[in-house]
């Protein structure tokens, strides 16, 4: 891929289109981790001071893909929780429902999960005062649409939606470093099939943990 240099403002965000694009191509093959702003730029056919001109590092990048991974995946979600949610059960079956969804739905996407872990630690550290606020802004309005995603369903989680929700996306991210352990680990699990308990299943571990979560913070009567 070779770019010409981009002179208008409608060029300019078709490189940015672009970079991503190839970002998310390279995190099909690669962990968080592995994704260096030098193989970026070779696989996108620009010098990295060129890539630097539409991104301001490597992390800014994958805040944006994380933005974007979010906004896909609550899209779907909201079709997944009309679909699954039987509205007329008792609170605590649609409790267990509403985990059974969100665990299945973020383990089908280990991406999101796996930028989402690294959101914290790496991603928010090499990023400028500017590029903080408005993934912060964008982190606010995906909470507000999964908040009342999760609300509707459960109503009953008043204003602990906010906090159960931030819970479930941290939970998510930190659960999909153990289900997804490096070629080290997974070689040392083989070797001693006992050590394989720290090997964790995502589905299933994210589902026990959000169901645990949702029938805790309900209310009781």
């Amino acid at each position: 891929m070779t770019f010409q240099r981009a002179r208008t403002e409608e060029q300019r965000e078709i490189r940015r289109r672009a970079i991503l694009d190839v970002a998310a191509a390279m995190l099909d093959e690669m962990p968080v981790a592995a994704v260096t702003l030098n193989e970026l730029s070779r696989r996108v056919g620009l010098a990295k001071p060129n890539v630097l001109r539409y991104f301001e590092s490597r992390e800014a990048v994958l805040l944006e893909l994380l933005d974007r991974y979010l906004q896909e995946w609550l899209a779907d979600l909201a079709g997944e929780l009309a679909e699954g949610v039987d509205d007329s059960l008792p609170m605590a079956e649609r409790a267990t429902a509403v985990a059974e969804i969100l665990s299945r739905s973020l383990a089908s996407r280990v991406v999101l999960c796996d930028l989402y872990g690294a959101q914290v630690g790496v991603l928010e550290h090499n990023v400028s005062v500017e590029v903080a606020i408005r993934h912060k802004r964008a982190s606010m309005g995906h909470l507000a649409t999964m908040t009342a995603l999760v609300q509707e369903r459960l109503p009953e989680l008043g204003e602990n939606a906010v906090l159960f929700n931030l819970h479930a996306m941290a939970m998510a991210g930190a659960l999909s470093a153990y289900s997804t352990p490096p070629p080290s680990l997974e070689a040392a699990y083989q070797a001693e099939p006992d050590l394989a308990h720290f090997r964790m299943e995502l589905k299933d571990s994210l589902k026990l943990a959000l169901t645990a979560t949702l029938l805790g913070v309900l209310p009781r009567h």
